[in-house]
């Protein structure tokens, strides 16, 4: 629905809404917040909180442009936070000063999990709903993206910048060394092995960036959750751990260093692999560039994991800045905003149709669109469940812990990592 269309019907409806506030003894003649207001008659500003930079950035403006040339009384002021823990401290820093939230913001359910305990953020249900202003028939987002935006099963976010993981290899290396693409967690373990020692050590098989993200993932596809009833001694979890513990104590696999991600030393040609997000892409497309032929391949698991942001909605937005608010969020959903922000910002779209499209898959800039599919074919998300962002981060730290000591019993790191845990999960 585009706001600018309908003058004469929002006149009335303002008109309707005035006589009728003078008859309830109401002078205001405004919506009450827990209702949905269809028209918009007046002028709205909204303000959206984000860690959108470079590319991604200019990609956001633009559609954000775009939104308001179409509707000519919402302004959108875009408010960059600078990175994803700058804008979480900033959220939890201004919880307990509602009036100075924002309409709107970037962030993972798992950081509003007590907001939406206390209500402070608005259920978007009623508004997809509504017969106005709802989707109606506008494609609808992708379940599994759609259902990692919920908080206690109550639709509080829609998806935005989307991504998942996959894997990249050296095109070159693998030839040479008469290697396959992985298709599963065996084959990447004995391409990486062979590497390893046909290379006489000198180059490294595999390894993965985020070690939270791998544990979760492997654990998913031995059908176990990461909730407070995970059992980090299971049988499941000890087998997860050592997959890629005994790689690095073998040399055939190796962690990412102190900047966190893998894409440096697989454009040096230290690694042969790596298993990374897709919004990464970019830096590898320019860290490779004249160097070898990289290429692209679905995580070789079949279960896979769904990250990146959702937008949500404080309760502390007028009426009228819900409205605008959905509208916007409605509007960068839409098929052709979301072919737009993908190919500019290399994360996934949110809608099949584009993921399916010629047009995405066949993307000259990009390797990510051709894979995608496969890629995706089972997403699931971490469980949002209270303190279940600060206990998924100390998994990163367990992991990271369990394997720069692959000198020292695993058993007991692994024992000995428990209650550390354990204090995550009950802070």
């Amino acid at each position: 629905m585009k706001i600018n269309k309908l003058a004469t019907t929002l006149f009335v409806a303002a008109t309707a809404l005035v006589l009728g506030a003078c008859g309830s003894g109401n002078d205001k003649g405004t919506a009450s917040n827990d209702e949905v207001l269809t028209e918009l008659p007046e002028e709205t500003t909204i303000t959206f909180w984000h860690a959108m930079n470079g590319a991604q950035e200019e990609a956001l403006k633009k559609i954000t442009e775009d939104f308001m040339a179409e509707n000519k009384n919402v302004t959108v002021e875009l408010q960059n936070q600078s990175s994803y823990p700058d804008l979480q401290a900033k959220i939890n820093s201004t919880l307990p000063s509602p009036k100075n939230l924002p309409t709107i913001t970037q962030a993972y359910p798992g950081w509003l999990w007590n907001a939406a305990q206390d209500e402070m953020i608005v259920d978007l249900q009623p508004y997809i709903d509504d017969e106005t202003i709802g989707w109606g028939d506008q494609e609808a987002i992708t379940e599994s993206l759609l259902n990692g935006a919920k908080i206690n099963d109550t639709q509080y976010g829609i998806p935005f910048n989307k991504s998942t993981e996959m894997l990249y290899y050296n095109a070159d290396m693998l030839a040479e060394y008469d290697v396959e693409v992985p298709t599963t967690m065996e084959e990447l373990k004995d391409a990486s092995e062979k590497i390893y020692k046909e290379s006489n050590g000198k180059v490294v098989g595999a390894g993965f960036d985020s070690l939270n993200n791998y544990y979760a993932i492997g654990m998913k596809n031995k059908d176990v959750a990461i909730t407070k009833d995970l059992d980090l001694e299971s049988k499941e979890s000890k087998e997860v751990i050592s997959y890629y513990a005994d790689g690095v104590q073998d040399g055939y696999f190796r962690i990412a260093g102190s900047d966190g991600y893998l894409s440096g030393p697989f454009a040096n040609e230290q690694v042969a692999m790596f298993v990374g997000s897709i919004a990464g892409e970019g830096f590898v497309k320019q860290d490779t560039e004249g160097k070898f032929e990289y290429g692209v391949a679905a995580r070789p698991e079949p279960i896979n994991l769904q990250q990146g942001t959702d937008i949500y909605m404080f309760d502390s937005a007028s009426a009228e800045q819900r409205t605008a608010a959905f509208l916007f969020m409605k509007f960068l959903s839409e098929p052709e905003n979301q072919l737009y922000w993908a190919t500019e910002t290399g994360y996934m779209p949110t809608v099949e149709s584009v993921v399916n499209s010629d047009e995405y898959k066949n993307s000259t800039d990009t390797k990510v669109p051709a894979h995608l599919e496969e890629a995706t074919t089972e997403l699931f998300s971490i469980p949002v469940e209270e303190n279940a962002d600060p206990a998924y981060n100390e998994i990163r730290s367990i992991m990271e812990n369990i394997l720069s000591n692959t000198d020292k019993d695993r058993d007991e790191l692994i024992k000995n990592s428990v209650p550390q845990l354990e204090d995550a999960w009950n802070q």
